[in-house]
């Protein structure tokens, strides 16, 4: 695979593919929503806001608000969707050991004395979908690579999608917060009227202009001039991923447990996010590596001899960019051929399925992990 890569010296790089203490939260999203003030959309957070939200959520969602709290400082809990699971585990203990607390990953009582400064923050907050999204072409992406290539863009199939993305979590849990299609706590929004498996109907459709209940995702402060790749900014913005971000001078990925963690020059952990390591056909190449450059919003050579389980009869073909690519939104080189750290189309897969030998993450987790690294930052796989 060859991607367009953002060089992290002045030799250009060519690669093949498979298929500081973080500030605190209140501190790094106090920015008024506005493109005088921050680069970031309209939706950006804002917890020194004036007045709240004038519609008051109807459930505290304690274990959302705690993966809200803890993705903020950088501990990404996956997708933010108030339920226990290995990756708000993982989110845990990387708090736990970056406060030199004992490693439990449960929310024992000092972790939670550590986590109560941030109780003020909500779970949720009220944004208003931008209008200008609904000048957006959404459409379903055809399964064949050879019809993908055709496209100009592997981009969202839908504003719900687009939206879900935004704020890191995913269509269904964007349901339960607007039951009906209102935020939850607005007149008319009960709880029966709720999406489930078995009333499938009453997902609602969001449109542009709509109030909508969100996770209070933060760290999305974006500081504009700071990018030069205009496109790559637009990413980050319909990421909710911000620039301020923490060097980092190592990276270690353990395979068995499914994280990956990020430490500064002081070999402090500043961030930890839970990944996709390989499979047993395609395992992690466990040893110590570079990293040799960056691609956003990179294209994708799909050559299907590379690919396991790719139909014998499927030609090599050159996909276009998008958050629906097969390596999502960036792709972080390394110095072992064909393997690199990059995103994923599917956000609720991280953790769980497998892949081709590359370290997977969430879009975002990637995006933001991508503004961390540099050309002499190191990585290490371990067992």
């Amino acid at each position: 695979m060859r991607l367009p890569l953002a060089p992290l010296a002045p030799l250009c790089l060519l690669l093949g593919a498979c298929g500081a203490e973080q500030s605190d939260p209140q501190d790094s999203n106090t920015a008024a929503a506005t493109r005088d003030d921050n680069g970031a959309d309209s939706m950006a957070s804002n917890d020194n806001a004036t007045g709240g939200d004038a519609i008051a959520d109807t459930d505290p969602r304690p274990v959302m608000q705690a993966q809200v709290v803890l993705e903020r400082l950088g501990f990404g809990p996956g997708v933010i969707d108030g339920a226990k699971g290995a990756s708000l585990t993982n989110a845990v203990k990387g708090f736990q050991e970056s406060r030199g607390l004992e490693v439990t990953g449960e929310f024992d009582t000092a972790t939670m004395e550590a986590l109560s400064q941030w109780r003020t923050i909500s779970a949720t907050r009220i944004v208003t979908i931008p209008q200008d999204w609904g000048q957006l072409t959404f459409e379903t992406l055809p399964e064949s690579p050879a019809d993908q290539a055709k496209l100009e863009k592997l981009g969202y199939e839908s504003l719900t999608e687009k939206l879900a993305e935004r704020f890191h979590t995913t269509p269904a849990v964007l349901a339960q917060l607007n039951p009906g299609g209102k935020p939850a706590g607005a007149d008319g929004a009960t709880p029966s009227a709720a999406a489930t498996p078995e009333n499938a109907n009453n997902a609602p459709v969001f449109t542009a202009g709509q109030k909508v209940r969100v996770p209070n995702i933060g760290a999305d402060r974006i500081a504009a001039d700071s990018i030069d790749n205009k496109d790559w900014l637009e990413t980050l913005r319909s990421l909710g991923v911000g620039t301020n971000q923490p060097e980092v001078a190592r990276i270690l990925v353990d395979e068995s447990e499914g994280w990956l963690k990020a430490f500064d020059e002081n070999d402090k952990l500043v961030a930890m996010f839970t990944v996709t390591t390989g499979s047993q056909n395609d395992p992690l190449p466990i040893g110590n590596w570079d990293v040799k450059g960056k691609a956003y919003n990179p294209t994708y050579a799909y050559d299907p001899k590379l690919l396991r389980g790719a139909p014998d009869s499927d030609e090599k073909q050159q996909l276009p960019p998008g958050p629906n690519g097969p390596v999502g939104v960036v792709w972080i080189d390394l110095s072992k051929e064909h393997y690199g750290i990059h995103g994923t189309p599917a956000p609720d897969t991280i953790g769980t399925a497998q892949s081709n030998g590359c370290v997977r993450l969430t879009n975002w987790d990637a995006a933001r992990l991508a503004q961390m690294v540099s050309g002499s930052t190191k990585v290490v796989f371990q067992k």
